[in-house]
């Protein structure tokens, strides 16, 4: 037990909290009748809950068997073998009755004489516990075992009297702490996921193939489910996870809605069928029931409505401060008004609280409970209706059901209480609808030209399972391809892109609301822009140095307040450092010359720098010049020069120290102070060796070790640097594999920036190689080279070596931090490349965050901290497009993304509507510094007028489609067409070449690599074909205005699609659309007249001339 830990604090305060309570019980809580209070756990594997094995969980995290607990007034003493004993000593402050803690003894068990003495020490010491008569304890603990009955024959002769206190403890135990909370979640995910991807899977499945499957099977089938981790959430150790109770499948008219029943061996029947389970993760319970019908009618319906509204009532009556009986009250009330009839039918018991114990006797929601509900309780709030009668059901099985349905929740303070099983029960989501063969082959019939791929409907839609769609079944009992459709073929889906419109106009409306309500009534408070620092140099005339040079009017530099004194007009005047800008010394002749230039309105380059001063209208020293004399006069000890030249040294010492102190000083601002490392001094700690930090602590990289402590992290580098990361800083922490890198790493992104290496840092990452990075190209390599292989094979060791071990130390570090810091890894799969900086790197998405780790700097986007994302430069004809990602702080800079591939747009889209994010796109790019600045300047004004609606392009895709209509009415005669033909023709052939020349200078700055076409064989091929396919199908023959507007319609000239409303004084560096190497003749002007006269179009690039020889 010498790695196993112990939560000091968790301890410290649970015990207070036990000790508080009891010494200020209230008049009718047993409590107050005892005089100590009496934990014995003895050796039974077969009890699951209990009320001692309880509280040692809650005090120590861990069960302990054969371990003696007795709680008195100022002492606590535990007698148990050596081992639990060092593991106890964890506990032990060695520090009496602090803060009304008692002091704890340890006692080591002694065999030899069977405990006697100690037995004999605790008993006297239960003597002196304030009266030393009345025992607390559990009464319904009764452990076997050698040890339990020398204690019990222990307390007969001491003629004590005893009261049971389980429920005086359950309702001290029963508010949960954050660290609990979190495990209770983990407990109803995994419950979930098991429900939702197995149990209900496997229902589904029995229902479509018609088979025979026990209920006990079924059962059986979860418990199974819980080694494998594709049902399980990621970061759920399987090895800390159990059954609450073997799950209850229950069907075919023989209900009992009660955890305490058995699933029986009937087979599942097709009705009405009620699942209920319940998952433990670290000795917390969590719970869900759901029932699941098959073609039921309206009354069903009808009443499982009811059934869902009584629970919303429970939930909103389940709040801090409300009685239990009154939370019942309410939900009878409910029924009564709807049906009265259902009353009987009713559950006795809505819920009960849950924890460490899956059900607490104490805190029952019934109508005769008292008990006051507390914030950070957990209850399984189950409620049901039993014996109902279906008397439309076409078998004997199915006239007889009931409906149950139960989550696990907690209560709050003054909203209602939160569910944590969050898996759907609506009535859309648990009825299902079987259909006879003639219905669905009439359907076929109807829908066999609309189906584009039949093939795809078999029964492998595993998303459809308990959406309302309408299931198929044959009437013999067959499971071929036709008797078990899935769809609703009724009406075809919708498909995935207009399933994403409608989910991103949702979240439009929903967008723009909350950000209004988050910024109202923020006022901006001023431009925010920092004023010079005011350095005074002395505080009076006295505090001057008094020394000789200042009498004597010469030039000194006091280093101790940082200030040089010049003599100015006979007065020596104090100048601070700070206010010299620069300073330069020369020679001229037998004379030096020191100039000094102060800083002064005018003297920076950037905008608005009058504003650093305090006041910007006082006068100003912009320079002074000293001259002096090289030559020494007779007697002299030096040159009248050398004061120059000693105030130049010191001048330029004094400024760059100063220099130095407030970049430092500019470094720490923002920096928020961190706790300090609780370093623990086991040698057990997680740890990872030879490891690299970046950003690197100095300018050379050097490795280390990390090891993580109580509180956070330490990395201590080979030369002795330490590094300190806590826990409570962490905002993202992240474990990329070696999966297709060369570096496997630790990243953490943090909260609050941390100072090494006189800079602060956001992000820290650790890392070590897992191959050569470099290849030598000289060296002459075989395929088969036996080196080379045996390297190779080295290299995957090695990487397969590695990748454990992070593994390890990430799992290490979740549980001995209570999953505070949780390690998430991104999703290769879904990543694509971009350049967040000034190269291409690829980007993957991870649960909540868009990150780019391996290079430097790294590219972190938080998901939650996201207002919107809008896709720049998207057409078609461009490869590439960016992505500008704006923020919830909308004084914050946007982060943007260039240079994506335009072929991962639809897979960026649905990865960012999956995560509830709003999207929009545009073909140019915008001016978000002035957009932003706009919307911080007046947010009301910027929601009244539409607030980011002005980003979506529906409006402007009307008017293009109105010019478009105006552009087909417009159909110029053939003579008409013929005469401008011939003379555009003639325009291209010659004036093509000459604008080229003059547009070169112009196109020559765009990115063109990104658009370059085909060259001049590829179109002449092109022309051929098309010549030859003409031909063929007698296109020839066509009218000739039908071919001259195909023509038009080739052309390379495309009808910008911009609209007002994405204009940015920076120009697009993709204006053109066209595929030919050649430049487009077009001049702004042509173009506008082009998209104003259809008729006026022609063929850029010279093809005019093709175009001609191609009529002939």
């Amino acid at each position: 037990m010498a790695n196993i830990h112990i939560d000091k604090d968790a301890f410290v305060r649970r015990l207070k909290s036990l000790y508080s309570t009891w010494n200020k019980p209230s008049d009718d809580d047993a409590l107050a009748k005892a005089d100590v209070i009496i934990v014995a756990n003895g050796q039974d594997e077969e009890v699951v809950y209990s009320k001692t094995t309880s509280i040692q969980s809650w005090l120590f995290g861990y069960e302990l068997a054969d371990t003696l607990m007795v709680l008195c007034e100022k002492y606590l003493y535990m007698l148990a073998s050596k081992k639990k004993i060092d593991f106890l000593k964890q506990v032990d402050g060695g520090k009496e009755n602090e803060g009304g803690l008692p002091s704890i003894r340890l006692l080591v068990r002694d065999k030899a004489d069977k405990d006697k003495a100690n037995f004999t020490k605790i008993l006297e010491a239960i003597k002196k516990s304030k009266k030393g008569k009345m025992l607390g304890e559990f009464q319904k603990d009764k452990f076997p075992g050698e040890f339990m009955d020398a204690w019990r024959s222990a307390l007969k002769g001491g003629n004590f009297e005893k009261v049971d206190v389980s429920s005086s403890l359950a309702v001290i135990m029963a508010p949960k702490e954050e660290s609990e909370l979190r495990l209770i979640q983990k407990a109803c995910s995994a419950t979930c996921d098991v429900f939702s991807k197995y149990l209900k899977e496997q229902i589904m499945e029995v229902i479509d193939a018609d088979k025979k499957v026990k209920h006990s099977k079924l059962a059986d089938g979860v418990e199974q489910a819980l080694k494998n981790k594709k049902f399980l959430p990621a970061g759920i150790d399987v090895s800390q996870l159990d059954m609450c109770y073997p799950a209850i499948i229950q069907s075919g008219g023989k209900y009992s809605l009660k955890f305490s029943t058995v699933s029986s061996d009937d087979n599942l029947h097709f009705g009405t069928i009620i699942c209920s389970m319940g998952l433990r993760y670290k000795s917390y319970c969590s719970n869900i029931v759901r029932t699941i019908m098959v073609d039921p009618n309206d009354k069903m319906k009808e009443c499982y409505e009811l059934l869902l509204e009584v629970e919303e009532e429970i939930l909103k009556t389940l709040t801090h401060g409300a009685k239990l009986g009154s939370v019942f009250e309410a939900a009878v009330k409910i029924v009564k008004t709807k049906q009265s009839s259902l009353l009987d039918k009713m559950t006795k018991t809505i819920g009960f609280a849950m924890g460490l114990e899956f059900r607490e006797g104490a805190l029952l929601i019934t109508s005769m409970s008292d008990v006051v509900a507390k914030k950070g309780m957990t209850f399984n709030v189950n409620v049901g209706f039993s014996d109902l009668a279906n008397k439309e059901s076409k078998d004997a099985a199915g006239k007889t059901y009931a409906l149950f349905i139960g989550d696990t929740v907690l209560v709050n303070e003054d909203s209602p209480a939160s569910v944590l099983t969050n898996s759907k029960k609506r009535w859309k989501h648990v009825g299902i609808f079987l259909k006879d063969e003639d219905e669905v082959e009439e359907e076929d019939n109807e829908e066999e030209e609309k189906e584009a791929a039949p093939e795809m409907l078999g029964r492998g839609r595993r998303n459809a399972v308990l959406e309302n769609r309408t299931r198929t079944r044959g009437r013999h009992g067959n499971a071929g391809e036709g008797n078990a459709e899935l769809e609703n073929r009724t009406r075809p889906d919708a498909t995935t892109e207009e399933k994403r419109l409608k989910h991103q106009k949702e979240l439009a409306h929903r967008l723009n609301e909350e950000a209004r309500e988050r910024l109202r009534g923020i006022q901006t408070g001023g431009d925010g822009k920092k004023l010079r620092k005011s350095n005074v140099s002395y505080k009076s005339i006295s505090h001057l140095p008094n020394e000789t040079e200042v009498r004597e009017l010469k030039l000194f530099v006091d280093k101790k307040y940082e200030t040089i004194i010049l003599p100015i007009f006979g007065l020596p005047t104090p100048f601070h450092i700070s206010t010299v800008k620069n300073i330069s010394q020369s020679v001229e002749g037998d004379y030096t010359y020191l100039r000094v230039n102060f800083f002064h309105p005018g003297s920076a380059l950037g905008r608005n720098e009058g504003n650093l001063f305090p006041q910007p209208d006082a006068t100003f020293l912009k320079e002074i010049t000293y001259r002096s004399s090289n030559t020494k006069e007779p007697g002299e000890i030096s040159a009248p020069s050398s004061n120059l030249n000693t105030a130049f040294r010191l001048i330029k010492e004094v400024q760059k120290k100063f220099k130095t102190r407030e970049m430092e000083e500019k470094e720490k601002e923002g920096i928020v102070k961190q706790d300090a490392l609780v370093v623990n001094p086991n040698r057990g700690n997680p740890k990872l060796k030879d490891l690299y930090i970046r950003p690197n602590i100095v300018s050379k990289r050097i490795s280390g070790t990390l090891e993580a402590h109580t509180n956070g992290f330490r990395f201590t580098s080979v030369r002795g640097d330490k590094v300190d990361v806590l826990y409570n800083n962490i905002k993202h922490a992240f474990f990329m594999p070696c999966d297709g890198e060369m570096i496997i790493l630790l990243h953490f992104h943090l909260k609050h920036a941390i100072l090494f290496g006189k800079k602060k840092h956001i992000d820290v990452q650790f890392y070590t190689e897992v191959g050569e990075i470099t290849t030598d190209l000289g060296k002459h390599q075989h395929m088969h080279d036996r080196d080379d292989l045996r390297a190779e094979q080295a290299e995957r060791e090695m990487r397969q070596k590695l990748k454990s071990a992070f593994k390890n130390f990430c799992e290490k570090v979740e549980s001995l931090t209570k999953n505070q810091v949780e390690f998430d890894t991104p999703f290769r799969e879904l990543g694509f490349y971009g350049a967040p900086y000034r190269s291409t790197v690829m980007l993957q998405p991870t649960s909540g965050c868009l990150v780019n780790l391996t290079e430097w700097p790294p590219f972190v986007i938080s998901l939650e901290e996201l207002e919107l994302v809008h896709f720049e430069r998207v057409s078609f004809a461009i490869k590439n497009f960016d992505i500008v990602f704006v923020f919830k702080d909308y004084g914050k800079k946007v982060a943007m993304v260039n240079s994506v591939q335009i072929q991962v747009l639809d897979n960026v889209k649905e990865w960012l509507n999956s995560c509830d994010l709003r999207y929009t796109e545009g073909v140019q790019s915008l001016n978000w510094t002035k957009i932003m600045k706009t919307i911080v300047d007046d947010p009301e004004g910027f929601f009244d007028n539409g607030g980011w609606s002005f980003l979506d392009p529906e409006s402007d895709n009307e008017q293009e489609e109105e010019s478009d209509e105006e552009d087909d009415e417009f159909n110029p005669s053939d003579e008409f067409e013929g005469s401008e033909e011939e003379s555009s023709e003639d325009y291209s052939e010659e004036s093509d070449w000459e604008e080229e020349e003059e547009d070169s200078d112009e196109e020559e700055e765009l990115d063109s690599s990104e658009e370059s076409g085909k060259d001049w064989d590829e179109l002449e091929e092109e022309a051929r074909k098309a010549d030859m396919e003409r031909d063929q199908y007698g296109e020839e023959e066509e009218p000739r205005d039908k071919r001259k507007q195909g023509k038009h319609k080739s052309s390379g000239s495309s009808k910008p699609s911009s609209s007002a409303k994405h204009k940015s004084p920076h120009k697009s560096p993709h204006k053109s659309s066209h595929k030919s190497p050649h430049k487009s003749g077009h001049s702004s002007k042509d173009r506008g007249r082009d998209r104003d006269s259809p008729k006026k179009r022609k063929h850029s690039g010279g093809d005019g001339g093709r175009d001609k020889k191609r009529k002939k």
